[in-house]
């Protein structure tokens, strides 16, 4: 069976997937020790190491054949705003890849980040790398609306195999929308015109409830514009609470669950901590469906292939 690592583990989304697609996942990391305590109750078979990834010696490792790892992406994003510094610490951690496929040399390697990754100006520099390490590389943007999950979230992946040319494409799925997943039958509710709701929050519900009807969804939090009807995916699910579920005069944050069902992951999925944690947790995951698709394809690369 083929054995995968799972770099910047995160709460397990990439090892979910690969787990979809038949592999065996033998070991995750991350630093941060609530994310790792989620991988370790959702992944009980691989070891799960709570350690800097950077400083990792990649020598122990269990052997693997597939690395799979999603480098901090704050440093490229736009979500972080035109007003904070783009140069830190963050964007070095892409380069743990380069150094684990060079000391452990798999035969497949699969990386998600942000499509603003590419923009990165070391980008071509860290895909050089790995060329000269014998990968063949193929990239491309992915969007999870197009894999059968419930969200519009866009993700760029670059595969590289040491057998051939990695095929990479998009599973081509019709939009499932936000209501597979909205409830109207429990969660905390409160009064749209509450005492202390903002003024542009409800300027901004009212524009979506004219456009959209009576249950939309709205971003709550930020200076994003225009709400999304529910027969749409929900929009890209954040390390924090972006949106809320409006009907008629009520409205309420999206709850965990639901955030769980709209980035794709099982309802019996363990998550570990505070709600912000577990909020953190999903908005900071690889969608498992997309990786599974991912996954799926590049272990399909053989030797000798053009």
């Amino acid at each position: 069976m083929i054995r995968a690592v799972d770099l910047f583990a995160g709460a397990g989304g990439w090892s979910c997937g690969a787990e979809r697609a038949g592999v065996r996942v033998v070991a995750g990391a991350n630093h941060w020790p609530r994310a790792v305590e989620t991988f370790r109750a959702a992944h009980p078979q691989a070891v799960a190491r709570c350690q800097d990834v950077t400083i990792m010696d990649p020598r122990d490792l269990p052997s693997f054949d597939l690395l799979l790892a999603s480098p901090a992406c704050q440093g490229h994003s736009r979500a972080r705003g035109t007003d904070q510094p783009h140069h830190d610490v963050q964007r070095a951690t892409a380069w743990a890849v380069v150094q684990v496929a060079e000391v452990c040399r798999p035969r497949w390697l699969a990386v998600e980040n942000v499509p603003e990754f590419a923009r990165w100006p070391l980008y071509r520099h860290w895909r050089a790398a790995l060329s000269t390490l014998g990968y063949r590389l193929t990239e491309r943007v992915l969007d999870a609306a197009e894999h059968g999950v419930p969200q519009e979230r866009r993700r760029l992946f670059v595969v590289g195999s040491l057998d051939g040319l990695p095929s990479l494409s998009s599973a081509g799925l019709e939009p499932v929308p936000a209501s597979s997943f909205v409830r109207f039958d429990g969660g905390s509710w409160s009064p749209v015109r509450r005492e202390g709701r903002a003024p542009r929050t409800l300027t901004r519900i009212e524009a979506a409830q004219r456009e959209h009807g009576e249950r939309v969804l709205v971003p709550y939090y930020g200076s994003a514009r225009g709400g999304r009807p529910l027969s749409r995916p929900v929009g890209t699910i954040t390390t924090h609470d972006r949106y809320a579920v409006v009907d008629g005069d009520r409205m309420r944050m999206l709850s965990v669950e639901e955030l769980r069902a709209a980035m794709g992951f099982p309802a019996s999925y363990p998550l570990t901590g505070t709600r912000a944690e577990q909020v953190h947790q999903l908005g900071n995951a690889c969608v498992p469906a997309v990786a599974a698709h991912v996954v799926q394809q590049l272990i399909a690369t053989r030797r000798g292939a053009a």
